[in-house]
């Protein structure tokens, strides 16, 4: 019984243990404390208290519940200014370090060298941070880092911090997502091949980084896990086809937007059978080819998207199979795009979004545009189209964005309650285009009536309603009027008994009157 009773007591204690947060350990609570030491704005920072004990309880802290480590802290978003102190490194379970959008630095002005000292650390933002010079070296270190953020990084003049040397990279080998964009890596050569070396990236964002032509083979693709590229707004001395990303087959979005890659589209996009978003405007190509192409090789063409029309609308005539892209997004606005649409661009069943706007494409809408059921977001405006609006159009069910604004479209617009819906949403679909006429236009078809506006539909479609309402009303008063007429013409005791009633209720009036009158007298008189 004893030992049974020392049992049961043994996890009542232990239940309730797990029961409660643990507190946080004393060393680091000092450990934070010397941090704030050195932060001179620290409004912000109010939680941090000597007299409070329990450090896990503080703002812009997560501790582990079971073990009362300190485990995430979040400094960001409020442009703390000052030093970071080397107490940090007694926070030896940190797995989270935010600084983003601060002016927190080592004791030189730079980013301290001892945060790759940091060995349990898998999040790191450094994202808009304002410290001068090079990233330490050190960074390297952080074997276990998973997500790293290095965008817009400030230098001491507010100007994008240009980097020389990012080959410390390539020792992260854990290294899932990795984000640069609007930091300044001109002066790095050899971006790609530091990059294949991080084989567990995912996530790649290199927007407006200033990248210059590198080197693009890679002797063995290691990016094998790669889906997200974004290589935005830069400006690359080298030929399209000879990039390395073509070979990278894992990749489901692409943002090639605003790049200057001269040359024709490879054969090796048909490869991207993962591709979902393609982005590629403001890239200032131009198309020429025939409606649709046929050859499957596309070497006979020389304009850029000539092969993107091709690779991508002719899914299954190509060498690529039946798999072959299964796009959910096609951005190609801000270019120079002319000639037609092609007509396979229908083919694409899984599109959802399709922005082809602001290029020069003359000819006609597809016939068979309305086979894009998935469609939600569909922009054409500022081209050359011609001809008139497919109604086929009307039949996009899931379409919630439409533009066919500033072309030279002609004739009725398509009836039905989608495309209704969208102009009373968006009045601005159809501006430009002075030959469309009809509902819901104002703008009459020759041989129609002259057009109702809206609040005339409106009011005749709820008078409609109200005219048979009275109608029926006229109809029972006179049916009953008539009955009881009849009533009385040809039903003598009924007409007895009417007549009776009326004279009841006369004499009765007639004394109520008199006595009331008489009463009224006596009242003056008297």
């Amino acid at each position: 019984m004893a030992a049974a009773a020392a049992w049961s007591s043994f996890f009542l204690v232990a239940g309730a243990a797990r029961g409660a947060p643990a507190s946080c350990r004393p060393q680091e609570r000092d450990a934070l404390l010397a941090i704030k030491q050195g932060i001179a704005e620290k409004e912000d920072l109010w939680s941090w208290q000597q007299e409070s004990q329990d450090c896990c309880q503080w703002k812009r802290i997560t501790c582990n519940s079971v073990t009362g480590h300190v485990m995430e802290l979040d400094l960001s978003g409020s442009y703390l200014q000052g030093q970071i102190s080397p107490s940090l490194l007694s926070l030896k379970h940190l797995e989270y370090l935010n600084l983003r959008s601060t002016f927190l630095c080592g004791p030189d002005g730079r980013l301290p060298e001892f945060l790759g000292s940091l060995s349990n650390l898998r999040h790191l933002d450094l994202s808009y941070l304002n410290c001068p010079g090079e990233l330490p070296l050190q960074l390297g270190n952080l074997s276990k880092l998973e997500h790293l953020d290095l965008t817009h990084l400030y230098d001491d003049s507010r100007r994008s911090m240009g980097l020389t040397d990012i080959s410390w990279l390539a020792r992260l080998t854990l290294l899932v997502h990795l984000d640069m964009s609007y930091t300044n890596l001109s002066s790095i050569a050899d971006w790609p091949l530091v990059l294949n070396m991080i084989p567990s990236l995912e996530d790649l964002r290199l927007a407006s980084c200033s990248l210059s032509s590198a080197n693009q083979f890679l002797q063995i693709l290691n990016l094998t896990n790669l889906h997200h590229l974004d290589l935005s707004n830069n400006h690359f001395g080298h030929s399209i086809a000879s990039s390395w990303f073509w070979n990278v087959t894992s990749i489901k979005y692409l943002d090639l937007s605003a790049t200057t890659l001269d040359g024709p589209f490879p054969d090796a996009l048909g490869n991207m059978t993962s591709l979902r978003w393609l982005l590629l405007s403001y890239m200032g190509m131009t198309y020429t080819g025939p409606k649709k192409l046929k050859d499957d090789k596309f070497s006979g063409y020389s304009y850029v998207v000539t092969e993107v029309w091709s690779v991508v609308m002719k899914r299954q005539e190509l060498k690529y199979g039946n798999g072959f892209f299964d796009l959910v997004s096609m951005d190609l606005s801000f270019n120079s795009l002319t000639g037609g649409i092609p007509d396979d661009i229908t083919s694409l069943n899984g599109l959802l979004n399709l922005n082809i706007s602001w290029n020069h494409l003359s000819g006609k809408i597809p016939m068979k545009i309305g086979a894009m059921k998935s469609v939600e977001s569909l922009d054409l405006s500022r081209n050359n189209l011609y001809g008139e609006i497919p109604s086929s159009l009307s039949d996009l069910t899931f379409l919630s964005s439409l533009d066919l604004s500033y072309n030279n479209l002609t004739g009725r617009i398509p009836p039905g309650t989608q495309l209704d819906t969208l102009y009373t949403e968006n009045p601005s679909i159809y501006t430009g285009n002075t030959g469309l006429c009809g509902p819901p236009l104002e703008r009459n078809c020759s041989g129609d009536n002259p057009p109702k506006h809206v609040n005339q539909k409106i009011s005749e479609k709820f008078s409609e309603p109200v005219v048979f309402f009275y109608f029926g009303l006229g109809s029972g008063f006179m049916a009953g009027l008539w009955f009881v007429f009849c009533a009385l013409l040809f039903k003598k005791s009924w007409r007895v008994a009417y007549f009776r009633i009326f004279d009841k209720l006369y004499d009765n009036a007639y004394v109520f009157m008199v006595v009331t009158w008489r009463r009224i007298d006596d009242k003056t008189t008297g």
